[in-house]
């Protein structure tokens, strides 16, 4: 890495609830609501965003925990606003805590860990799985 991150350092991503990010087995009267797994991948990505430019060449961060409650839900045409701050940094691990909120809402907030690695190192051992 560049330099570990600093605790407080943090990144935002927004994006309007479509139908492609919402739940799969919505009935009526169930209406189809921002999904769990979209809503975790969108917290992943915010943590990423806020320590990949301090990645070195040949160097990535993958999740490697996720703990987060889904508080509530929201709808199609809504914005989230997902937040990532480092709350510590014991490289290779940086800790997040992460929240996601709509226009009126706080819909989720956790943790997240990610790992720092070596690109090379994880594709070269990963091929030893390949199929």
């Amino acid at each position: 890495m560049k330099r570990p991150p600093r605790i407080g350092e943090s990144a935002e991503i927004k994006f309007v609830v479509g139908s492609e990010h919402t739940i799969t087995f919505a009935e009526p009267p169930m209406p189809a609501v921002l999904s769990t797994p979209t809503l975790i991948g969108f917290l992943e990505q915010t943590a990423r965003k806020a320590i990949t430019p301090l990645m070195d060449e040949g160097e990535t961060n993958l999740g490697v925990k996720v703990d987060v409650e889904h508080l509530a839900g929201t709808l199609p045409g809504h914005t989230v606003t997902c937040t990532a701050r480092v709350i510590n940094c014991e490289l290779p691990y940086v800790t997040f805590q992460v929240e996601a909120r709509d226009e009126t809402d706080l819909l989720s907030r956790g943790v997240h860990r990610r790992c720092v690695v070596d690109t090379a190192r994880l594709a070269k051992r990963l091929s030893r799985k390949a199929l």
